[in-house]
């Protein structure tokens, strides 16, 4: 007669087989929590130091030079004093090195150029006269000249009482306005040149007619190398102007 197993007594020889099988054992290792971090990050000291700096002065540039400090030094603390033009740093002895290392690094000098704005004037092809204007322009920063006259114009009549008027007026600046602007080794200028006319206008007896010419221009600046930024011919005449501009760096 034959027995067949008991299901029970399969299972108990397969437990019996594992049983006696060599397991490896794993080892889990266990993560700090973010608290030992956090509070190891907290013992770490932290100096207190201003730097003031020596040759950025512009607001733009102080900004730049703070939101370089806080993305390179994420855990440092940085403010700005403008008035002082100075900075005043709480982070760690390395970090703290890091940045006045950085600030030397960035707190240069801008370079300052002579640019010249020549105004040549041609008729026929002969040259008639020139006018040369020179502007120290710091890179990164403006520079202007305006020379010329006061125009009044009138602007309006009222009458304040029935036997008097008075009369508004307002000056207009009539002559030669150059800007200049160094961004790089691009040179940005805007040359404007008026002259009041000999004619008068249909709509006022005393309102003057301006004549008025306006150059802008972004040209490539090489030192020492002139370069034609605009010409022009003068309608119903022969006349012809060229502006030219040489940059030269300031020792």
């Amino acid at each position: 007669m034959n027995l067949l197993p008991h299901p029970a007594g399969r299972a108990g020889i397969f437990v019996a087989i594992l049983a006696g099988l060599a397991l490896p054992m794993i080892s889990i290792a266990q993560t700090p929590p973010a608290e030992n971090s956090a509070a190891e990050s907290k013992n770490i000291p932290r100096l207190v130091e201003t730097i003031h700096l020596k040759n950025v002065t512009a607001q733009r540039d102080m900004d730049e030079l703070q939101t370089d400090l806080r993305n390179m030094f994420s855990m440092a603390r940085v403010y700005a004093v403008p008035t002082q033009y100075a900075f005043s740093i709480r982070a760690t002895p390395e970090d703290m090195e890091a940045a006045k290392k950085l600030i030397a690094e960035l707190d240069q000098p801008h370079k300052a150029y002579r640019v010249t704005y020549t105004i040549t004037e041609l008729d026929n092809g002969k040259r008639t006269g020139s006018q040369r204007v020179a502007l120290v322009v710091v890179a990164g920063e403006k520079s202007f000249m305006k020379q010329g006259n006061r125009v009044p114009i009138v602007t309006g009549m009222y009458n304040q009482e029935t036997t008097k008027s008075n009369s508004q007026v307002q000056y207009l600046d009539v002559g030669l306005n150059i800007e200049a602007n160094l961004d790089g080794d691009r040179l940005r200028s805007r040359v404007e040149q008026s002259t009041v006319s000999e004619e008068k206008s249909g709509i006022g007896m005393q309102d003057p007619v301006v004549r008025q010419t306006t150059i802008e221009a972004t040209s490539d600046m090489t030192s020492g190398r002139t370069i034609v930024i605009g010409s022009l011919d003068i309608p119903g005449t022969s006349r012809h102007q060229e502006i030219e501009a040489v940059a030269e760096p300031v020792p």
